[in-house]
């Protein structure tokens, strides 16, 4: 119940973002789609930066 009023950690939402984005990057990987691999590749990258940052402002 009290489980209602705490903030969600940001940090966590984001990490589960970049948990997905690595999985349909190995899909995409899997499908021989190289291009579109590495571009999905190189938004995860900027998304764990992006979380390293919020980790060290912490």
């Amino acid at each position: 119940m009290f489980g209602l009023f705490k903030k969600k950690d940001p940090i966590k939402a984001l990490e589960q973002q970049y948990a997905k984005m690595m999985e349909e990057a190995m899909h995409i990987q899997r499908s021989g789609d190289l291009r579109a691999y590495a571009q999905k590749i190189t938004e995860a990258e900027e998304l764990q930066q992006k979380i390293e940052e919020m980790q060290k402002a912490k």
